[in-house]
């Protein structure tokens, strides 16, 4: 019995698919080592012209700009564009002067309307065959479509999903670098152990082409449902229309198409994003439901493992609180309640389950120090706690799914100014010759 509920406590800590797409992705790189270095060359059907840059923005003035001039960094000036989504702030101004064109929409309407709406308005679908959707608060890195066009040299692919790590812009608080450090963990994670080998072409399984810094061919966007009623984010809704649709592939590369995302400082923040992401991904399912195919076989089994797993990191703490009592209670108490205490401390013995629950999370985390090449800090020991808290909001984002619609309106969370960019100085050139657009 201790050993079956360490096991359980330790593979539900870990996930059953993390080793099974983990292996997938280590033949997948194996496989690459054997191929010729020379056939790694850039794309022959797209270039940096070939590429609008959309970003959807909610009160961005802090950090429009930047992401602005990172942009232009990837393509001309006049293929960035910006749809502020009845911001209140200046971030139309700060857009414009930065040299994108931008576009204001008002009422409200939500990021994934934005982003119909910036379709529509500038035409891009007519104009480009490339789009990249971008974040206010993402930096893609300078190298992103010079390593991610090639990705759509295959021409079933219609998306490749950017590859995300925290920005570098540490913040200044405790709290703010251990939730940075910690979501850098779960990057690293989730995109080398899980979605590397979803993105294995035999499989194409890839859950979700993140709406932070990704590619689509401008061809399939008609055919996407982008901003469906009922649902509080669209980049989870918009990879399941891929493959409910069978419209393509999904091409993903740990060292391909990567940028850089300002991640929550504040805990308030942090738990708003990963209930809204974690309610995206629940009405997403409940839109789609289950269908035959990979995909969706793999889909399945994670929702399974998911809510097992949730069930059990939720009730870790509880078990450890009583599994601790007891053993404190069998120390010090004589007679009955004491054979009592020693009855649960067998069941539930403190040590192993405290050794899986914290082994086990450990793994993923030297993992994650061995890419980056960064030693790990006493603060790690915590990460196991937060894993219970991700834990609740799913399990508590899983009932608000299936109770009630969203519109998908979004607040953004405290932004960090990212300070002087290039784009101060150049914006005036650059905006006088961009087409402004006011809705």
């Amino acid at each position: 019995m201790t050993v079956a509920l360490a096991v359980l406590v330790a593979v539900c800590t870990v996930g059953v698919s993390t080793a099974v797409w983990g292996v997938v992705g280590a033949l997948r790189i194996a496989r690459a080592h054997r191929r010729d270095p020379r056939l790694l060359v850039p794309s022959m059907y797209f270039r940096s012209d070939d590429v609008a840059v959309l970003i959807a923005a909610h009160n961005e003035e802090l950090v429009i700009a930047d992401a602005v001039a990172a942009a232009r960094a990837l393509v001309p000036g006049r293929n960035v564009f910006v749809v502020s989504d009845g911001s209140t702030d200046a971030t139309v101004a700060r857009a414009r002067e930065a040299g994108a064109t931008a576009l204001e929409v008002s009422p409200n309407r939500g990021k994934a309307g934005a982003i119909r709406a910036g379709l529509g308005r500038f035409r891009i679908a007519e104009r480009f065959p490339l789009l990249l959707l971008l974040d206010a608060d993402s930096r893609p890195r300078t190298d992103y479509l010079r390593t991610g066009l090639p990705l759509f040299t295959t021409p079933d692919v219609v998306a490749v999903a950017g590859r995300a790590t925290t920005a570098h812009d540490t913040p200044d608080t405790r709290m703010g670098r251990f939730l940075t450090a910690y979501r850098e963990r779960t990057y690293v994670c989730t995109q080398y152990l899980h979605k590397f080998g979803q993105a294995a072409p035999a499989a194409d399984a890839v859950a979700i082409v993140p709406g932070f810094a990704s590619l689509y061919r401008t061809d399939v966007l008609g055919r996407i449902d982008i901003d469906a009623p009922g649902l509080s984010i669209e980049d989870f809704n918009m990879t399941f229309e891929v493959h409910a649709k069978a419209l393509g592939r999904i091409a993903f590369h740990p060292e391909c198409a990567i940028a850089e995302t300002q991640d929550p400082a504040l805990f308030g923040d942090y738990v708003r994003q990963v209930g809204r992401w974690n309610l995206g991904f629940w009405q997403t399912v409940r839109r789609h439901g289950i269908h035959l195919g990979v995909f969706w076989a793999a889909l399945a089994v994670f929702i399974a493992e998911t809510i097992l797993s949730s069930l059990v990191l939720a009730l870790t703490l509880p078990v450890l609180l009583v599994a601790t009592a007891a053993t404190v209670v069998a120390l010090v108490v004589p007679g009955g309640d004491g054979e009592l205490a020693r009855q649960v401390m067998t069941v539930l013995p403190v040590v192993p389950l405290l050794l899986a629950f914290v082994a086990a999370d450990l793994v993923s985390t030297l993992f994650a120090c061995a890419l980056s090449g960064t030693r790990p800090r006493l603060t790690v020991l915590l990460y196991p706690l937060m894993r219970v808290l991700d834990a609740l909001l799913c399990l508590r984002a899983l009932a608000t799914a299936f109770g009630r619609a969203s519109d998908g309106r979004w607040k953004s969370p405290d932004r960090r100014a990212t300070g002087p960019t290039d784009a101060s100085s150049a914006g005036g050139t650059a905006a006088r010759r961009s087409d402004e657009v006011h809705a």
